[in-house]
């Protein structure tokens, strides 16, 4: 007969042998951002490298002109090509059960219940806590750089390796409200159509807007005697969302603003990537007994992170201080 040690694991084992899309899915049903990012298919899975480096097209050939007959024409070399370099940030659960728990539980039916309850823990605190790091500034040691790292209030920063004071080009586009707390029902669509047009280049626009609860209190009162405001993109299922222009603009209650943080992200998604490895997309390691404890732990680890390829798409709508 297995031991319990082993018999535990083997449950959770099995419980696990689709973790990757329970956990996708979890995260996806807990973020607003993640869904759209998932529906889109910006979740890449990636096999290695020392860096997660994005190639950038952030310059127009300036070899083009006009010409007539034998003018000579510009065959100079252009430099329209860099690139963003992202680390690779890690995460980690584990699932664990001391000996006593294990000896208590022994009965199968009862390591069935044991092994099930620590399952659905990790997936639930694996997506709340990856819900938390995609909307994050990437502050915390060892955290990824997030929405609020790669989309700043004054549109700068170093995302990617890329001073944005230094190149200019790699700015987001920010909007102040005037004044501080002014801002009400009449005047906060002014103030996003003015953040909208700067955020548009040909067909590229922003396709979710991801508001504090503040401003998307305000903006849905705004749009409450109009005929139609809801998002019918089924991809908002289970958020509160509403339209502005083609974009939906999604009240998401895991954002980490708290309530009064005054702030709406203007997010063209094209240009997002949620980077995953291969071997680490919430993965199941070897169960690891402790050498000081009666315990056993089995560890899912996740590596990968945010990417940006083009920040001059991206924006922000904040109050002022």
């Amino acid at each position: 007969m297995p031991s319990a040690n082993s018999t535990f694991t083997e449950m959770v084992t099995t419980t696990l042998r689709d973790h990757t899309t329970i956990v996708a899915d979890n995260v996806s049903t807990h973020n607003a951002l993640y869904n759209r990012l998932k529906r889109k298919g910006r979740i890449s899975i990636k096999d290695g490298g020392y860096e997660i480096v994005k190639p950038l097209d952030y310059a127009e050939n300036a070899t083009y002109q006009r010409y007539s007959g034998y003018d000579a024409l510009n065959i100079d070399a252009s430099e329209v090509m860099s690139a963003a370099k992202f680390d690779w940030v890690q995460a980690a659960v584990h699932i664990t059960a001391s000996g006593r728990e294990l000896r208590m539980n022994s009965g199968r039916n009862q390591l069935i219940d044991l092994a099930e309850a620590r399952v659905k823990n990790a997936f639930r605190t694996a997506a709340n806590k990856t819900s938390v790091d995609i909307y994050s500034d990437g502050a915390l040691a060892n955290q990824m750089g997030g929405l609020a790292h790669i989309i700043q209030n004054a549109g700068t920063g170093t995302v990617g390796g890329i001073n944005s004071s230094t190149y200019t080009f790699w700015q987001n586009k920010f909007r102040e409200m005037a004044g501080s707390g002014a801002w009400t029902k009449s005047t906060i669509r002014g103030d996003m159509n003015a953040i909208w047009l700067s955020l548009v280049r040909g067909n590229d626009k922003p396709d979710i807007i991801v508001s504090s609860h503040d401003f998307f209190a305000v903006y849905w009162e705004s749009v409450q005697d109009l005929q139609r405001y809801a998002s019918d993109d089924r991809a908002t299922t289970g958020f509160q969302a509403l339209k502005f222009v083609t974009a939906d603009v999604i009240f998401d209650s895991n954002t980490n603003f708290g309530t009064t943080a005054e702030k709406m992200y203007f997010i063209n998604t094209d240009y997002l990537e949620l980077v995953v490895h291969r071997d680490a997309n919430w993965s199941r390691s070897d169960e690891k007994m402790s050498v000081n404890q009666d315990a056993v732990t089995i560890p899912l680890f996740w590596m990968g992170n945010l990417c940006c390829s083009n920040r001059s798409l991206q924006g922000v709508l904040i109050d002022a201080a």
